[in-house]
């Protein structure tokens, strides 16, 4: 039986799994999808060598950037973002081969796309952690200049005390990399001036559970136009299938 599955660290809210399952349940393939909960990156040779029947596996937090090391090699897209979510795992006789992969700027791409209008040239990207890197890089092939909010001072970005209301009239296109409202902590939402938010203003978040977050709501609530990322979730997941059998 051939196995696929998912590395990082904690792994209580894995979508690939039950929906992988559910596929290869429904169209009789005979595979199953693996949590490999992972408190170091260095866990990953054992998971290989013990899991022979592997063909391939996604990476979430917090190992998107640290697994590119033990990679044989990596497509241009995951190169130029600096980050892999998708490997694909090839036997080649006692030799295992690593290929990485970036399905975050297909599926992030493609749900976001139908929404953006003429109006919508600049983009905030809340958080500079793995997935922001594949945002940034998914908004500026959409033809949006980008700029990256942090909570601290760093190079390239805006600390969230310097978002004024113009700031947010200029970039209205918000996208939340952060986990600030993921489930438990409905209640919360990125420290932002909501007020100026208006019918022109597009905020996605990369979020699906709640499915409406804080931060959407908030927006809403002065006319702006909301997205989850459960749409993106699902492209992922259709194109890490697609890495998994692509032949080279």
């Amino acid at each position: 039986m051939d196995k696929y599955g998912l590395i990082g660290f904690p792994l209580g809210h894995s979508f690939s799994k039950s929906y992988f399952n559910e596929k290869f349940e429904n169209e009789g393939i005979n595979a199953k999808y693996i949590n490999f909960e992972l408190p170091s990156i260095e866990g990953l040779a054992e998971v290989l060598d013990t899991n022979p029947e592997l063909k391939g596996f996604n990476v979430t937090i917090p190992y998107k950037e640290k697994v590119i090391s033990y990679l044989d090699s990596v497509s241009p897209e995951a190169n130029a973002i600096g980050a892999v979510n998708v490997v694909k795992v090839d036997h080649k006789g006692n030799e295992t081969v690593l290929t990485g992969y970036n399905s975050d700027v297909i599926g992030f791409t493609k749900s976001i796309e139908p929404f953006l209008e003429k109006c919508h040239k600049k983009a905030l990207i809340l958080g500079t952690g793995g997935a922001s890197k594949a945002i940034n890089y998914g908004l500026k092939s959409l033809g949006l200049e980008t700029l990256f909010v942090s909570r601290y001072e760093r190079p390239g970005t805006i600390q969230y005390d310097k978002i004024t209301p113009e700031v947010i009239k200029e970039y209205n296109v918000i996208v939340n990399c952060t986990p600030v409202g993921m489930y438990p902590h409905v209640d919360e939402c990125p420290p932002l001036p909501y007020e100026a938010m208006d019918t022109h203003t597009l905020l996605y978040d990369l979020i699906y559970n709640p499915d409406e977050t804080l931060f959407m709501k908030k927006g809403k609530e002065h006319g702006a136009t909301v997205k989850n990322g459960l749409e993106m979730l699902l492209l992922q997941a259709f194109a890490s299938w697609d890495f998994w059998h692509e032949e080279k």
